[in-house]
């Protein structure tokens, strides 16, 4: 059913490109680490180097004395741009490189778009004592150690804010370097950026979690970790994280689900951030499912209008949904989400291994959301779903990692996060194209409304999702095979396709509260084909109760 579009970059890479660029400082070990860290991954390896005295004929510091450090920079930086866009391996720079502007602005847009860009950080004394031994670098004539320690300053910045992986080598083997150096190539990350965005990376793999204190940043003394009593054990580990980092952790544990996420409970955690004494140089930290995470974001948007937040998502349903698009909010006695704000976090670390934790059911439910992706921009998320069926709906934690649905599950939450990741850097605050990311939502959240909350959220976006293809078949827009193929494919993953908790009336009037609702005016999300939402506003309420009744008596 799901037909091919044209790749945009949404959905994964568009062209041949590194599995990883290192950069570093001379002596940090880019070309041994890089080398094996390579032949642990079956992929090729290049340094930048070795490469230009090849096609150059002589060594680099002899072309340094001929032609001059100009000369060399632009031949270097020709040799980067040309294997950034046709080199797919392990790819180690010269240690000065990032510091030409054309191989700088090259290697932006190279993070930006997904690569892993690597800063090999290794304990100075170390690399200092590597790069008098290896001689041959002309940028260090002279007094070798107090020249690195010069080249030092200037570019440890500028390789720290470049990077958007920082290994660090400190006391390790080159073998434990190039364990390090693997496990971080391993990981998947999403730029998302755009007008108004304070840009940010969601990184998705195993042992993410490790990360929270390179995405924290710097100067941070104080942190609020607001989690739920059932992720205790990956609560535990952030606590233990911030700490070695130097940060004094303030625990603050919160109700499970929506029955956490209340103006009641954000002002006793305002109260508790007031009593110990928060300020605007401090942060929050969520770990949990989707409510922990629009809570925790809600905090950290409100407390001294906004302090820095990172959210480490714990559930599917949290990791390509409601942790990675900068809304952050509360739920009322009137709807779900009607007090909140746009406030983007510094990170968001989707750690894998948090899913083996998660029951069957708990589990399934994600896919509500990652359906609905599949069926508003990417067709290959609904081909793997298709594919995959069976094995999505066994979902066994405790036989979850290492196995080949792990990469199944990982490819999955890459693909869903990057279509949020289009709609949100293209509009933030939901003046338009974000709201087709609200397809399936309009009777979804009237339903957890009318249930008191106790429906999974994916399960009712799954059964929205049906009743906005029943909508645009009655009115025309999708065909009936389309909606055949929503209930099919929703289905096979054991997600619910009907709902008969709540009347015509009781629906009608939570959908005129919808947040899509233009004064009196309904507003629905639906599919003109499939991959093609468009607004539609005002339809005959005929067609809306009809399609209503179709997903009663399914």
């Amino acid at each position: 059913m799901p037909r091919s579009i044209p790749h945009d970059g949404t959905a994964g890479a568009s062209s041949v490109r590194p599995l990883a660029v290192i950069i570093g400082m001379p002596g940090a070990g880019k070309t041994r680490v890089g080398r094996e860290a390579a032949d642990r991954l079956n992929v090729d390896f290049i340094d930048t180097d070795q490469r230009i005295e090849h096609d150059v004929g002589m060594a680099v510091a002899a072309y340094f004395r001929r032609y001059g450090e100009p000369k060399f920079r632009e031949v270097e930086s020709d040799t980067i741009v040309e294997l950034l866009h046709r080199f797919d391996g392990l790819l180690a720079l010269g240690g000065g490189a990032p510091m030409t502007e054309a191989t700088h602005t090259a290697l932006v847009e190279y993070a930006r778009g997904g690569g892993h860009l690597v800063y090999l950080q290794a304990d100075p004394a170390e690399a200092m004592e590597r790069a008098r031994r290896g001689g041959g670098r002309p940028m260090l004539s002279g007094d070798a150690d107090v020249r690195w320690r010069q080249l030092y300053e200037t570019r440890n910045p500028v390789f720290d804010a470049l990077a958007n992986i920082h290994v660090r080598t400190h006391g390790s083997t080159p073998h434990m370097a190039a364990r390090k150096l693997v496990d971080a190539v391993s990981q998947r990350i999403i730029h998302i950026g755009g007008s108004g965005i304070d840009p940010y990376d969601v990184r998705i793999g195993e042992h993410m979690l490790n990360a929270l204190a390179q995405t924290m940043g710097t100067g941070v003394a104080r942190v609020a970790l607001v989690h739920t009593e059932s992720v205790q054990r990956h609560s535990d580990r952030a606590r233990a994280l911030l700490r070695q980092a130097g940060a004094t952790v303030v625990d603050v544990v919160i109700p499970d689900a929506e029955a956490g996420k209340t103006v009641g409970v954000a002002d006793s955690v305002w109260r508790r951030l007031g009593d110990e004494g928060f300020t605007r140089s401090d942060a929050v930290v969520g770990v949990g499912g989707g409510a922990a995470t629009d809570l925790a974001g809600f905090v950290a948007a409100t407390w001294m209008r906004g302090i820095r937040y990172v959210n480490c998502p714990t559930s599917l349903l949290a990791m390509v949904d409601a942790s990675t698009g900068g809304k952050t909010g509360v739920n009322t006695p009137q709807g779900k989400n009607f007090v909140g704000s746009f406030y983007t976090p510094k990170g968001v670390l989707a750690d894998v291994t948090t899913l083996a934790t998660l029951p069957n059911d708990v589990f399934i439910e994600g896919m509500g959301e990652v359906a609905k992706s599949g069926f508003i921009r990417d067709p290959a998320i609904l081909d793997i779903l298709e594919r995959h069926a069976d094995e999505l709906r066994a979902f066994d934690g405790g036989t979850f990692l290492g196995s080949g649905l792990e990469d199944v599950v990982e490819e999955l939450i890459e693909r869903t996060v990057r279509v949020k990741a289009y709609h949100v850097s293209n509009d933030l605050k939901e003046s338009g194209l974000r709201e087709f990311l609200n397809y399936g939502h309009t009777l979804a959240h009237a339903i957890e409304a009318l249930e008191h909350f106790s429906w999974r959220h994916g399960n009712a976006v799954a059964v929205g999702c049906v009743f906005a293809a029943e909508l645009a078949c009655e009115l025309g827009y999708l065909d009936r095979e389309a909606v055949d193929y929503h209930r099919h494919l929703l289905s096979s993953l054991g997600l619910p396709i009907s709902w008969d908790g709540g009347t015509w009336d009781d629906v009608l009037a939570l959908m005129h509260r919808d947040k899509k609702a233009r004064g009196n005016t309904l507003r629905f999300v639906v599919l003109d084909g499939m991959q093609h939402p468009i607004h539609l506003d005002d339809p005959p309420i005929e067609a809306v109760q009809r399609a209503f009744d179709r997903i009663r008596h399914a």
